[in-house]
């Protein structure tokens, strides 16, 4: 019998998204990059937004497209599958590939809000990931949010399970800055 490894992207959606949904419109399309199974896909669907999401895996995909449109792309390797597409929500948890910040970034469409979460630096100190290519440097999500307002942000070290993480909940303008200041709900735990 051949070994299986679990599929990614199952359980309960992260907190961190959870915590900050509030802030996409009612209406907003959702982009999850690198969606696993889908959990976030399904969490935002069942609170009637259209869902999308990209994993390299064709099992994750497949199961990832009963919540909405799933792509089977590897965004490491071939082009970015959304040039040009906006979203009112792009969600990245547990992934970390610096050559589509960018990508990522630009995807957030004016008035849409951007979700992270993802490993730091510290976590080869306590698990996997461990390699510094998958870890984020001490700013560095900040950093890949320049052209964002950043609404929260931590990094720091989470005990269950032990891990290190920054994260981040960020909307981009609608227009310059101009006028009343942005008006996002801080909602706590």
């Amino acid at each position: 019998m051949k070994d299986v490894a679990p599929l990614h992207g199952t359980g309960t959606p992260s907190e961190w998204i959870v915590r900050w949904s509030h802030l996409l419109a009612a209406d907003a399309t959702v982009l999850d990059v690198a969606c696993g199974a889908g959990r976030h896909m399904q969490w935002f669907a069942g609170r009637g937004h259209p869902v999308a999401g990209v994993d390299r895996s064709p099992e994750a995909t497949e199961a990832a497209g009963a919540f909405g449109q799933a792509i089977t792309a590897d965004i490491e390797s071939g082009p970015w599958p959304f040039t040009g597409q906006t979203f009112g929500a792009v969600v990245v948890t547990n992934y970390l590939w610096r050559p589509r910040m960018a990508d990522i970034a630009a995807a957030v469409a004016p008035g849409g809000v951007l979700l992270y979460e993802t490993f730091a630096a510290g976590n080869e100190t306590v698990g996997k990931p461990s390699r510094a290519d998958f870890l984020l440097q001490p700013g560095e999500l900040l950093a890949a949010c320049a052209d964002l307002r950043v609404v929260a942000y931590e990094d720091g070290f989470l005990p269950e399970p032990a891990r290190f993480v920054q994260r981040i909940a960020a909307i981009r303008a609608t227009a310059p800055l101009a006028g009343p200041p942005l008006r996002a709900l801080l909602k706590g735990n």
